[in-house]
């Protein structure tokens, strides 16, 4: 007779305890989240004219005594139902950037949009796929005494795309800082563009403001060589943002004529180093400009935010470049299991760190994402709707709404997170439930169009 499993007892034990039905109701709330979080405490609501409670929650009648809430973790990597639900509310919130709704008006379809995507500059050649990766013309080798160029035609799969021919000519000092600088980067790029604009149409760039409004949504992805470069859809309104339209003389191609522009003149000088000297940071001469037409040619706008929301939930670990995880000491690089290349951007990261002129950069603290420390996905205000506002419709959809003129005194402690064996087993089933139950009801509506 086959022994059950620690996991298949936990299991057991679950299902006969009393408040089993109650258990389940609350992983099935979560959807399935792989890793918890455990609360415990109490809401009451009060009626905000008569101080008369309307309504009260408690733990104490809970199984264990607490309530289990999504972790929100975006990476799939490490809570595949919590990433699948922020990817949904990512492509909504792109899409309505795009096309309208959620508060966006549908006017903004017609509006000067583009789709972007920044590069990072080279910091050394790398394996590539096919023809670019063969030899040079005149062959030769590196100082190191290694060839300039690669015989193999590298299949997408092969694992040495993206890394270095030589690891000693490559430019790792650069690769980091400039990572850690890519936000700032991309604030003076947008700023640039605000005051092109403005030249172009014969304003003083001080009142682009009171003409137009930029807005954006950009979000970051690690390159095979993993080195991050960035997709945006950048979009021009009336000075009072969606609502509003844009001068006569904003048009797509004035707009695309300006971004070209600022991605080649824009720069950023790293804090002075004894160790590195001054570095002089910008993009890398990859730029691709796309128009969004509301009809016609071009990328369309679900597309466009069915890809940004498809890389937004992919962690570091799954694109190979870096971990999901923060790493404190230097036995965590020695032990992350990442390629040769990578490693070493690790290890410059936390060796840069180390210097006080580097500090306010905290490359220790980013170490795992390879000194880039921005957000994956960032939006300016006026784009479109937020997470939040996405939280709180789904909330009342569910029927969890706050009462109108109602006053919630709430008390709540972090006791713990993730599941116990039997429990992460169940929580598996319930969130390929789900999954299931979605895929049915896409293909339902694919047929019925």
């Amino acid at each position: 007779m086959r022994q059950l499993s620690e996991a298949d007892r936990d299991a057991i034990r679950i299902a006969r305890d009393p408040k089993f039905s109650r258990w389940l109701e609350q992983i099935t709330a979560t959807g399935g989240c792989a890793h918890p979080v455990h609360l415990s405490g109490s809401t009451t609501v009060l009626d905000g004219a008569t101080g008369e409670i309307l309504r009260r929650y408690d733990t104490r009648d809970e199984p264990g005594e607490r309530l289990l809430v999504r972790c929100r973790n975006r990476r799939a990597t490490v809570c595949v139902p919590c990433s699948r639900l922020h990817a949904g509310d990512t492509f909504h919130l792109v899409r309505a950037g795009l096309l309208g709704g959620k508060s966006v008006p549908a006017s903004v379809r017609n509006r000067p949009r583009l789709f972007i995507t920044l590069t990072a500059p080279s910091f050394g050649p790398v394996h590539r796929t096919g023809e670019r990766c063969r030899p040079r013309r005149n062959g030769g080798t590196c100082e190191h005494g290694r060839p300039l160029g690669c015989a193999t035609e590298h299949a997408p799969t092969d694992h040495l795309i993206g890394q270095p021919l030589c690891p000693d000519c490559y430019d790792y000092t650069g690769h980091v800082l400039w990572h850690a600088h890519a936000s700032k980067l991309w604030d003076r790029f947008v700023i640039d563009i605000r005051r092109r604009l403005a030249s172009s149409a014969g304003l003083v760039q001080s009142r682009f403001a009171h003409h137009a409004r930029l807005s954006f949504a950009r979000v970051a992805e690690y390159q095979k060589r993993a080195a991050v470069h960035v997709h945006a859809v950048v979009r021009l309104d009336g000075p009072e943002g969606p609502a509003d339209e844009p001068p006569p003389w904003g048009t797509a191609d004035r707009l695309a004529h300006a971004v070209r522009a600022s991605a080649g003149r824009v720069l950023v000088h790293t804090p002075y180093s004894l160790a590195v000297g001054e570095l002089l940071l910008r993009w890398g001469p990859q730029l691709d400009v796309r128009p969004l037409y509301a009809e016609g040619d071009g990328p369309g706008d679900d597309a466009v935010a069915a890809y940004v929301a498809k890389y937004v939930t992919k962690g570091a670990s799954e694109t190979g470049a870096g971990t999901d995880h923060r790493v404190t000491t230097w036995t965590d690089i020695d032990t992350a299991p990442v390629s040769g290349h990578v490693r070493t951007l690790m290890r410059t990261c936390w060796r840069l760190g180390g210097l006080p002129e580097y500090v306010p950069l905290h490359l220790r603290t980013w170490t795992h994402t390879l000194g880039y420390r921005g957000h994956i996905l960032t939006k300016s205000r006026a784009y479109s709707t937020t997470y939040a506002a996405l939280r709180a419709e789904r909330a009342q959809h569910v029927g969890h709404a706050d009462i109108s003129d109602a006053i919630a005194d709430a008390r709540w402690r972090y006791i713990g997170s993730g599941h116990t064996p039997g429990a992460a087993l169940m929580a598996v089933g319930v969130a390929e439930d789900i999954a299931l139950n979605r895929e049915i009801a896409r293909e339902e509506r694919e047929v019925l169009r």
